[in-house]
């Protein structure tokens, strides 16, 4: 595993426990009929009330203001913003101005040192949950090749240019006004003497770890998942049952 600065690891560790997902949006356009991006004092406050996060632009808008308040550089990176499938994460810089990649949406486990130069060849582990991943940074390109236990290898390419606020925040505005018929929540949970990626998508839950993809048995009804999420999260029970029945609805 490459090194990480103390300061940079310190504040990404505050948001182990933080799952991204994307019922929080929709509790949000349950109570006001529509989206919208919230402040970081308001979420903090809804963290703190009903134990919610947020989808990868709340984390990121978080995660920036942490890093801001800890007097580290950083700024908001992404691709599609306004579009459907959109995605932004956070670039922190060291005291040297090395760039580490800070990516919550996707539930990174560790932020990725892009300046360091890692053996040829070599997988590196403990970066991403139940992969592993050789990665190359060239101009504003940051191109990723994950390797998983069952032997699939996927790309991902992540345009690195710093996005400025205003269009980090009119993209993120767009996002939130944006409903999926399919609700996901993913998190980082212990698993053995390490952590896995606990995935929630479409009415079906999974585990994957360093020795593959675990499914979960399928639950039946709302109130079965609201247990299942709850005790993954802590999320407030009244909040995920009004949430998720109306996934149900939007998804009949």
């Amino acid at each position: 595993m490459l090194h990480i600065p103390n300061e940079i690891q310190s504040v990404w560790g505050r948001f182990d426990d933080f799952p991204m997902e994307t019922l929080t949006k929709m509790w949000i356009h349950l109570q006001e009929k529509r989206g919208r991006q919230r402040s970081v004092s308001e979420m903090k406050e809804h963290r703190e009330q009903h134990g919610v996060t947020g989808n990868c632009f709340d984390l990121s808008l978080w995660l920036l203001d942490e890093f801001k308040r800890a007097g580290i550089p950083a700024y908001p990176i992404g691709h599609h913003l306004g579009e459907e499938h959109a995605h932004v994460a956070i670039m922190a810089l060291d005291s040297e101005g090395k760039r580490y990649f800070c990516d919550l949406g996707d539930q990174w486990l560790k932020p990725l040192p892009i300046d360091a130069r890692a053996e040829d060849g070599i997988r590196l582990k403990g970066h991403f949950p139940a992969a592993e991943i050789q990665f190359e940074a060239h101009g504003e390109s940051l191109e990723i090749q994950y390797y998983r236990p069952n032997g699939k290898a996927s790309r991902q390419v992540f345009d690195l240019a710093s996005i400025n606020r205003r269009d980090f925040l009119k993209g993120a505005e767009a996002s939130q006004k944006i409903i999926k018929p399919k609700p996901l929540l993913e998190c980082r949970v212990p698993y053995k003497s390490g952590k896995a990626h606990w995935e929630f998508y479409n009415w079906e839950s999974c585990l994957s770890t360093e020795e593959g993809l675990i499914r979960e048995p399928l639950l039946q009804s709302v109130d079965e998942w609201v247990e299942k999420l709850h005790a993954q999260t802590n999320y407030d029970q009244d909040i995920l049952k009004q949430v998720l029945e109306a996934y149900k609805k939007i998804a009949t």
